[in-house]
């Protein structure tokens, strides 16, 4: 379904890793006008994609729709390997990648909570360098939200969080603004962590000792930092214009707000990798899957604003060697 978004394009298309059975068995079932091609190579997808659905076969155990599978683990982690090495090569100019059930990866021995720390690695493994921090920003409904924590227990947060990490967070989320979304001079409207940002200290000592610190030295080096800012109110505040993106202290801080605007649009991004990656922000959904009533809108935008970024991208690099 996303390919007939996308069909009829002059200037973009994509490929799928996957395993060509289980896609030609659903397009069949329930998308009969959508054709499945199977390529060897990515070198093959920009002329098979006027034809069908470019589809890179990769060996797996039967797959039924709905119904996890800790067998098919390998196969999963290994699509996303190979997805990240193609554009490592320049075979492609971005991963976009579909959601993933945690839980069955988790029994299939996989050892990171999800996407973003295992893609990090990769990034790290393929540059041969440490690993860099990936951080999550979520894009829709008008908000840009990048998260200084991510899959972590709430009550981890407060000890978790310190200036330097703050600094290191924004640092990269404003070099993303400007090369990767063609932002020049970005603004970072930055949420606080307890209500009222802590009210001078009444509500949380956490805003005042941590956050505006790490606030002022961003501020120091010459970026545009408001903050801390109300929780409440830091979002309303982006979407009538003072910031280009939000930082978030926390997963629903910064979530609930953009899939609370956009449910089906949404688009999850990794900053801070050496390659562009996005993905839906929803999870795996296996009942729809199985019924064959999954919304591609999601899909859909992270493959759209994946072919944004790679654009800024190019141009950001063409000008900054």
């Amino acid at each position: 379904m996303a390919w007939e978004a996308f069909k009829d394009s002059t200037d973009t298309s994509f490929y799928v890793r996957g395993h060509v059975d289980t896609h030609k068995a659903r397009a069949e079932q329930f998308c009969p006008s959508s054709a499945i091609v199977e390529i060897s190579d990515p070198s093959e997808a920009q002329s098979a994609f006027r034809h069908g659905l470019p589809i890179i076969d990769i060996p797996s155990f039967p797959v039924t729709a709905g119904t996890p599978d800790v067998a098919t683990g390998a196969a999963i982690t290994n699509s996303i390997r190979l997805c990240v090495e193609d554009v490592w090569q320049g075979r492609a100019g971005g991963v976009t990648t579909n959601p993933i059930s945690k839980s069955l990866l988790k029994s299939a021995g996989f050892k990171h909570p999800g996407h973003t720390e295992y893609l990090a690695e990769l990034a790290g493994e393929f540059a041969g360098t440490d690993t860099p921090r990936p951080i999550m920003m979520l894009v829709g409904g008008g908000l840009r939200v990048a998260l200084a924590t991510i899959h972590v227990p709430l009550m981890s947060v407060g000890t978790l969080l310190t200036s330097a990490l703050i600094e290191d967070v924004a640092d990269i989320v404003l070099r993303a603004l400007n090369k990767d979304f063609g932002l020049e001079n970005a603004r970072l409207g930055v949420a606080g962590l307890n209500p009222h940002a802590g009210e001078d200290g009444m509500l949380g000592a956490e805003d005042g000792a941590i956050i505006a610190p790490a606030i002022n030295e961003l501020n120091k080096a010459g970026n545009t930092v408001i903050g801390p800012r109300p929780g409440d109110t830091v979002f309303h505040e982006m979407l009538t214009g003072s910031y280009d993106a939000v930082l978030a202290m926390y997963h629903d801080q910064g979530l609930i707000p953009v899939k609370t605007l956009d449910i089906w649009g949404g688009v999850n991004v990794t900053l801070g990798l050496p390659f562009i990656r996005t993905s839906p922000d929803h999870g795996t959904a296996y009942d729809a899957a199985a019924r064959g009533a999954v919304k591609v809108d999601s899909l859909i935008a992270a493959m759209k604003l994946a072919k944004s970024m790679a654009v800024h991208r190019a141009s950001w690099e063409a000008q900054n060697g």
